[in-house]
């Protein structure tokens, strides 16, 4: 009996330590990350770099991800905000792009071929060793992730062979790797505006070999997070679990940070429209567009069907982009009052005036009409820049120079600072009001049905703990997921 008795209580204790191991399987919670921005204050020395970077994040938007083996058909950009996450066991940090155009998170591995060796944003990057992991797993083509999740079409696979993926990008890039499955570390909110340690066990990609952009310095972190619609996406696998919703949402303050959250806002409330069907982003249906009192006339070859209005809502892209006929129209009722003015061109494509007055004193308001009667009310101050210089430019630029996708409207984070922008995938809507990102938002935990508070984040990369002063004015965010993490075998 003593046997029996020492017996159960070392497998008990195995039992334990493997929990342990593997995360905590069931451990409910929210989970924040400290999601920085890659800009800063807007001045004129900075107006070229917002063009290149939008540019270079369109190439990869507007393109199309071939993953024959771990595919997937959304195409994928390069995000303004990056986060730092931590994976594998011991723990080790990641800086990822958060990226609401593309669906895996993956990372450079180590031995990758071509991986950037430093960035230009400042941070450290580093490769994760799956060899180095305690906790780490191999995700093989014939498992259920690679077989239903990631590519149903797949016909290709030899038995016991890794899940890998190929991704390819308009501007002649592409990243190539494996799936792993390992630990991944985040900060639980344990109550308003407190967090605790939490793990869980994911898919993500990792990275054997990058070319083009990726393997440069340029924009370089040690991969992407995405947030996309496929069920291969961080937020499609928690859902799978039926412990979180297909949720998310960000609050972008204009000067002191702001918050990216999973899950339900309960507060404040947000009036919707509709995403439309079929679309590989988060598309909505335009309806007009307002200036003051005039409205621009919408060419009925570009917008003569519900699919053709579909303008895509990106916090990824810094400005507005438009199609020629509606971007001539658009800048020339807006500056109708300036026409007399010293017209400026910056950096060979803004067109500036001189700045006197008030902004919203000269300028008109633009309105965006949506499906379901929503609005997006835009001032002056939202979507001009104000340079060192004394000159007003206007944040809309043509997309003439992208033949493939002329026809396009992008509307990014100029136009969606100050508001409570919600994605919700469960019952295919985007949302948004007026809200000031700076203060808090309430958010649900579905499975206590608890409502917690979140604030707005402010805070700088640090090497050492010491802070780094040239990176204070960055706008920084919060991501929470209000929910319980479930383990993947």
């Amino acid at each position: 009996m003593g046997v029996f008795v020492v017996g159960f209580m070392v497998f008990v204790l195995l039992v334990v330590v493997e929990f342990v191991r593997l995360g905590g399987v069931g451990v409910s919670g929210n989970v924040v990350f400290e999601v920085q921005h890659k800009f800063g204050v807007v001045g004129n020395e900075s107006l070229s770099g917002y063009v290149a970077h939008d540019l270079y994040r369109h190439r990869r938007i507007l393109a199309g991800a071939d993953m024959p083996i771990g595919g997937d058909t959304s195409p994928t950009s390069a995000a303004l905000y990056y986060t730092k996450i931590q994976l594998g066991s011991p723990a080790k940090e990641f800086y990822v792009q958060v990226d609401t155009g593309s669906d895996i998170l993956w990372v450079n591995c180590a031995g990758c071929e071509n991986c950037p060796q430093k960035s230009d944003l400042g941070v450290p990057l580093s490769l994760y060793d799956p060899d180095q992991s305690l906790s780490s797993g191999t995700v093989t083509c014939d498992q259920d992730f690679c077989t239903t999740t990631v590519d149903p079409s797949n016909n290709e696979c030899v038995l016991g062979s890794q899940c890998s993926y190929v991704v390819r990008y308009g501007d002649g890039s592409s990243t190539t790797g494996y799936f792993v499955r390992d630990n991944v570390q985040l900060n639980r909110i344990s109550g308003d505006r407190q967090t605790s340690d939490m793990q869980g066990r994911i898919m993500f990609g990792c990275g054997s070999k990058q070319s083009g952009g990726l393997g440069k310095s340029q924009q370089a972190l040690d991969g992407i997070l995405g947030f996309g619609q496929s069920n291969a996406s961080l937020i499609s696998q928690l859902a799978a679990s039926k412990k979180v919703k297909k949720i998310f949402s960000h609050c972008l303050s204009g000067s002191k940070g702001g918050i990216f959250a999973i899950g339900e806002v309960v507060h404040p409330e947000v009036n919707t429209t509709p995403i439309l069907p079929d679309m590989t982003h988060f598309n909505i249906e335009l309806k007009a567009i307002q200036v003051g009192d005039e409205f621009v006339t919408l060419p009925t070859k570009m917008f003569n069907t519900a699919a053709k209005r579909g303008t895509v809502i990106d916090s990824g892209t810094t400005l507005a982009y438009f199609p020629d006929p509606v971007y001539n129209q658009l800048m020339k009722k807006v500056a109708a009052a300036q026409l007399e003015a010293d017209v400026q061109i910056v950096d060979n494509q803004f067109k500036c005036y001189p700045a006197h007055g008030n902004v919203d004193d000269v300028f008109p308001i633009v309105i965006f009409h949506f499906a379901n009667a929503l609005k997006l009310r835009v001032f002056p101050h939202q979507y001009i820049f104000t340079t060192q210089h004394p000159y007003w430019c206007i944040g809309f630029m043509s997309n003439g120079m992208q033949p493939r996708e002329s026809n396009a409207i992008l509307l990014g984070d100029l136009l969606l600072t100050d508001r409570l922008v919600t994605y919700n995938m469960e019952d295919q809507t985007i949302g948004w009001t007026d809200y000031d990102c700076s203060s808090s938002i309430r958010v649900k935990d579905e499975e206590s049905g608890m409502v917690y508070e979140v604030g707005a984040h402010d805070i700088s990369w640090t090497r050492s703990g010491a802070a780094r002063s040239n990176v204070s004015v960055f706008v920084l965010l919060v991501f929470i997921i209000a929910t319980k993490l479930v383990m993947y075998e």
